[in-house]
Order: structure tokens, then C-alpha cells, then sequence
């Protein structure tokens, strides 16, 4: 049957890679409402597709009547044209009728065409968005062959991935026609195509090359508990591993570290701090504080947050630079961590005035009403002030300075140098920055 609608078929099953029982139910349907655009009825049409040569046969079922009772020439045929066709035709008989696509006209024709390629394309673009959705997360390579300001497009097979400047690394450079790898991120619905989103900026980038590098994490000897990661500049990874025999942070790091060097070279340099996962909250924020040494960690289970004691000289370590350590330790543990100075940490806290329990409450009261609430507070304000805020006399402001120097230690004394001095071996043994919290 040779026709426009014909070829078109002809052509689709040469381009196209459709599942063949869903392409003949297309094929079936579009002839079916064709047929009803034309005789207004379908019921008794038969349409046979032949995938393998791309054929099509239309039949029409008519009942044998008498010539003068024809009623209704699709459903209805005379005897007199029956028994040419058929000699052993007799009235009451169906007789299954060829019909010439040539007569449902040209316009007919071309727009069944149109629908079925619209619903070739229909079916192309699900197959496209169940095939990629099934990829989510795995890594893909594909040639860059084009760039632009908000997004590069991507080769991927015979199919285009867009990678938006979201899911870009801000220091990578990306040249046209060069080959790059990145995750299958999401899979968009639009009106036209679906789009592949890709990413090298995902934590999922990262899981996915540890994976790859790393046969134990494939294996699920290993697992990733977290990932937190400002791409190109640090990622922070927790794992941990379901044989004690395998350390997880050196079978990620591989002999001579040839795993993580391959990963940080696929990821233009950026650095990696890999952490062994714990269950208990303190030894975990500890060890994700990295490269900062934690003196002690100190959590709270009410409010699920952590204050974090740093050596001096490890505070910005601990923070990082423009805060990006400590965003990733409280990211990768999912609990806010707040890092304080050890010389903060143990210096004594301020005595509060209504503490002091040489003073009456009376003159609590007024101490505190005029804003002296510490013992620091008096002594660096000085009697006159504190005469002038209190309306106290000078005597009785100068007895309550008395008292509260009594709280303050001198090291005015001098020491007595006749006892023999004595060395305290353990006291003079370097403190351990490195113990487990």
C-alpha cells in the first residue's frame, strides 16, 4: 500500500528504537480515528499493522443484503457486488472488505500522519524521561558542545544533558568539545523535550567517585553515612565500615593514597577530608572538626547542639576560612556547632553580685539597679562612680570594695624559699591535643 502514511511508517520504524507493541497500538489508534473522521463509525473496521514491513491493511466488515435493501453502504453491501467478489456469497453473509487508504482523501491522510508522529514523539520523549530517571545519580560522560552563561550543553549518546551554572564548580574551566563527567542529577518534565539536568557540584558527584575508586564501598563493606560539600574549595565525607577489620578511612585513601588522589585529581584539587562515622554525637562532631584537633567536645541532647573547645591557635582551623570548616562539620553531623577558644573556655566565670553573700539584699538591690550586676563591674567602675550610681556614702562604698577583693587571689605573697623544690614528672608531661572526646 503505497502512501505518504505509508512511507512515514516506513521511515520511523528505520530511525526510531520503539517498543513494537506499543507502536502498533499507535499505529492502530491514529487509523481508527481517521476512519471515524470519515465515516463518523469504527466499530466495524479492522485495521492489521505488519511491523516487519511496515504494511498496513484496512478492512471493513459489511453484512450481504438484498440490492434493494441497502441502508447503509459502510455497514451494508448488495449481493449483486458480493457475488462478484465472492460467487459463494449469499445474503446474510459478512464479507471483510479491503479499503484503499487513497480514499479517505489527501488532507485525511497528512493528518493522520501529523498525529502519528506527534504520538511517535510523545513516546519517544517517556522513553526518554523513564530512561534517565532510572539513571538518577549515575556517572555519565559526555562531550561539551556548548557553553553559555547560564547552562552548558552536553552530549550524551544521542541525547543532549544540560548542566546549569548552579551545578557548575565555580574554578573549573569548561572548553567546547572537550569529553567531562559529572551525575545524573534530575530528570525535568517540559512542553518540549525532557531535560537532563547533570552535575559536578552534587554531593552526589562525589559518593559516586568514591564508589567507583573504592571496591569495599561497592561492596557495602563500607558505607557513606554523610557527604557535605562546597564544591571546589572542601567536601567533608563520613564513613564506616561493617568489618572490623577494614578501616574505612584507609581503604578510602587507598595504598600511598592512590584512591583519594585519583578522586581529588578528577575534582581539579579540591580537598577532602574523610571521617570515620560515629554513633556518639561528641566523638563524631570531634572528628569531623577536621583539620582542627578538638580539646573537648561538649553536647547538649535538649538542644541537640555542640560547643566545641579549640587551642587558641587552632581556632581559625576550626572555623575556616569565611566559616566554611565549621559549616561543613555542622552540615555533615546535622548539629549546629559552636567553637570556642580553650583560653575562653576556662577562664572563671564573672561573680555575680547577688552572690555575694556578705552584702544584705538591700544593698544587692541597689548595686544591681544601678547597673553593677559582676564584683568586675564595681571594681573597674572604682568608688566614685559606684558612689555617684549607688548614692552610697564613700565609707560604705569603700567597705564593699573590702569585701569583694576578699573574693580575688594575690600573688603578692612571696614565695618561701626554704623548702626544697619538687618537680612534678606528670605535670610536666606535654598535654595529648589528641585524645578521643
Amino acid at each position: 500500500m503505497n502512501s505518504p502514511i505509508v512511507e512515514a511508517i516506513g521511515q520511523i520504524l528505520q530511525d526510531k528504537s520503539l517498543d513494537r507493541d506499543a507502536f502498533r497500538e499507535i499505529i492502530e489508534s491514529v487509523f481508527h480515528a481517521m476512519i471515524k473522521k470519515k465515516y463518523g463509525n469504527a466499530e466495524n473496521f479492522d485495521v492489521i499493522f505488519n511491523i516487519d514491513k511496515g504494511d498496513i491493511e484496512i478492512f471493513c466488515e459489511k453484512e450481504i443484503v438484498d440490492d434493494d435493501d441497502v441502508a447503509d453502504p459502510v455497514t451494508q453491501m448488495p449481493l449483486s457486488r458480493a457475488l462478484k467478489l465472492d460467487p459463494d456469497l449469499d445474503i446474510g453473509d459478512t464479507y471483510a472488505e479491503l479499503v484503499n487508504i487513497e480514499e479517505f482523501g489527501r488532507r485525511l491522510v497528512m493528518t493522520a500522519r501529523q498525529n502519528l508522529t506527534q504520538k511517535i514523539r510523545e513516546i519517544e520523549k517517556e522513553n526518554i524521561f523513564n530512561e534517565f530517571s532510572a539513571r538518577l545519580g549515575e556517572i555519565v560522560t559526555g562531550e561539551i558542545h556548548q557553553i553559555n552563561r547560564k547552562e552548558i550543553r552536553v552530549h550524551l549518546d544521542r541525547y543532549e544533558a544540560l548542566m546549569p551554572k548552579s551545578e557548575q564548580v565555580y574554578n573549573e574551566k569548561y572548553i567546547r568539545g572537550k569529553a567531562v563527567r559529572s551525575v545524573i542529577k534530575e530528570v525535568r518534565r517540559t512542553t518540549k523535550d525532557p531535560e537532563v539536568i547533570i552535575s559536578r557540584a552534587a554531593p552526589e558527584f562525589v559518593t559516586r567517585l568514591f564508589e567507583l575508586e573504592v571496591p569495599e564501598i561497592f561492596d557495602n563493606i563500607i558505607e557513606i553515612m554523610g557527604v557535605a560539600r562546597e564544591a571546589g574549595d572542601r567536601t567533608k565525607i563520613a564513613v564506616r565500615s561493617h568489618d572490623k577489620r577494614i578501616d574505612p578511612v584507609g581503604a578510602c585513601v587507598g595504598m600511598k593514597g592512590i584512591r583519594i588522589q585519583a578522586i581529588v585529581r578528577e575534582l581539579g584539587g579540591e580537598k577532602i577530608d574523610i571521617i570515620h562515622w560515629s554513633a556518639d554525637p561528641e566523638i563524631y562532631v570531634k572528628r569531623a572538626m577536621s583539620p582542627a584537633t578538638p580539646l573537648l567536645v561538649v553536647y547538649d541532647q535538649d538542644s541537640a547542639t555542640a560547643t566545641v573547645v579549640v587551642p587558641d591557635d587552632q581556632i581559625q582551623f576550626a572555623i575556616g576560612k569565611r566559616g566554611q570548616n565549621l559549616r561543613l562539620a555542622s552540615e555533615l553531623t546535622s548539629v549546629p556547632i559552636e567553637p570556642i577558644k580553650e583560653s575562653e573556655y576556662l577562664a572563671p566565670e564573672p561573680l555575680q553580685i547577688s552572690e555575694v553573700t556578705e552584702l544584705d539584699d538591700e544593698t544587692k538591690s541597689r548595686l544591681i539597679e544601678a547597673g553593677f550586676e559582676t564584683a568586675d563591674d564595681i571594681l573597674d567602675a572604682g568608688d566614685v562612680k559606684v558612689m555617684e550610681a549607688t548614692k552610697f556614702e564613700l565609707g560604705r562604698v569603700r567597705q564593699i570594695l573590702d569585701v569583694l577583693n576578699t573574693y580575688f587571689v594575690t600573688d603578692e605573697e612571696p614565695a618561701d624559699k626554704t623548702e626544697p623544690e619538687t618537680r612534678d614528672a606528670a605535670s610536666e608531661a606535654p598535654a595529648d591535643s589528641k585524645f578521643e572526646g
